[in-house]
């Protein structure tokens, strides 16, 4: 891997210790979190729990930035550190070091991370992660990292999820207007200190996978959650990127309740409840994350037969720090079979980033992101972060996502 990134710009210091949560700025997170809370009716239950003391490591799903608020008021009146990403700091580094996060950039190992994770357990102190590392596409489980298991055996600490529902209903990654949707969240102790000593690492992935099974679509359905919101289906199409009528890519689109192919001029009325219907025909998917898995069926396939690929024209921004983007101009944005690659030119000095399939369990996508408003994917070394927004509208990022799991898949079998 050679890279000629910018070398006067300072880095996000990463070895930096996590510091002990402000005492004065406790009570203000309180008092920001729980009238959030009550404004939207969330139920937290708490389930084995009578026992459970900190340390302990708090694994929770991630649906939306609200997320974070129920997990403060879930562990109330204790201290929980989180784990947040470059892009969580920007601007606001000062504070977040100082209410308990601890810097990382997505989908890299980095040692000292666990370090500071170690640290904040041995203080007696909460480690709250969010292993699916981005808010979930359409309400499911994404991809843990394998490394779950070994953090706790490093940890040495019990283990308990937070895994809520109704979080992608009531604000969709797709389309994050809130639909005031009441919520659920609960909290369970799944493995004792001593289970998470005695148990192999392999075991311990096998029980937090299986904790982390939910579903808010069929969540939604099953406790009868009605959303009004007349823009409910807007955005929808981000995920479900591929017609599976006419099994065209990248033509579909989405707009009030509904969501349509422009190539076949199939349509799709999303209900009150959830559930999609088809104007004409063949509904094909009335569950909204049956259709997602049908779309990483027909990349595996790509996968399997060697026919993967993606090149494209893009803008490249770099992360280096909290203090923002930086504009590194164009690149070109090879995806395929070997991995991700970025090609380019740089003050006259050439550049080539490879980051090898089997390297990446999976990768970090935004939808409309940020002032910029538009599709991109996140790509990080330990010392940097390559954000990417292809040019034009013959691509996905969700895609892109997903063959990063089938790739990493097929080449690690």
């Amino acid at each position: 891997m050679n890279f000629f990134p910018l070398r006067e710009v300072k880095r996000f210091d990463l070895a930096k210790t996590p510091r002990p949560v402000s005492w004065y700025l406790r009570p203000v997170i309180w008092l920001l979190v729980f009238p959030l809370v009550w404004y939207n009716r969330t139920k937290i239950l708490k389930k084995g729990m009578e026992k459970t003391r900190s340390p302990y490591l708090l694994l929770c799903n991630h649906n939306a930035f609200y997320d974070f608020f129920v997990a403060t008021a879930a562990t109330f009146p204790h201290q929980a550190f989180y784990v947040v990403a470059i892009d969580g700091f920007i601007g606001l580094e000062w504070l977040m070091r100082r209410v308990g996060c601890v810097g990382k950039r997505k989908f890299t190992n980095d040692v000292r991370l666990i370090r500071h994770l170690k640290t904040v357990a041995d203080r007696g102190k909460i480690v709250a992660v969010y292993p699916e590392a981005r808010y979930s596409l359409c309400g499911t489980k994404a991809v843990l990292p394998p490394s779950l298991g070994k953090l706790v055996k490093h940890l040495n600490v019990p283990v308990v999820t937070l895994i809520t529902y109704g979080h992608h209903i009531n604000s969709p990654f797709w389309n994050t207007r809130s639909r005031g949707v009441r919520t659920r969240a609960v909290m369970t102790e799944i493995l004792t200190q001593q289970q998470s000593e005695e148990m192999t690492a392999e075991q311990i992935n096998t029980i937090i996978n299986d904790s982390f099974e939910y579903d808010d679509f069929a969540w939604q359905r099953e406790n009868k959650i009605r959303v009004r919101y007349r823009n409910r289906a807007r955005g929808l199409h981000k995920v479900l990127y591929q017609c599976p009528s006419c099994r065209t890519e990248y033509r579909m689109d989405s707009g009030g309740t509904q969501i349509w192919c422009n190539h076949c001029g199939k349509r799709w009325t999303m209900s009150e409840y959830g559930a999609l219907q088809a104007a004409e025909g063949e509904t094909h998917f009335s569950h909204i994350p049956d259709w997602y898995e049908w779309e990483r069926l027909q990349v595996r396939a790509e996968v399997e037969a060697g026919a993967y690929s993606l090149t494209k024209k893009a803008d490249l921004r770099l992360l280096p720090n909290s203090r923002g983007f930086v504009d590194y101009g164009d690149t070109t944005f090879i995806h395929d079979m070997d991995g991700f690659r970025l090609e380019g030119v740089h003050n006259g000095e050439p550049y080539n980033l490879f980051m090898p399939a089997q390297s990446l369990y999976s990768c970090h996508i935004e939808y409309e992101y940020g002032k910029y408003k538009r599709d991109c994917v996140d790509l990080n070394t330990l010392n940097d972060s390559f954000w990417v927004f292809p040019r034009g509208d013959d691509f996905s990022v969700t895609k892109i996502s997903l063959a990063t799991e089938e790739l990493f898949n097929y080449k690690n079998p």
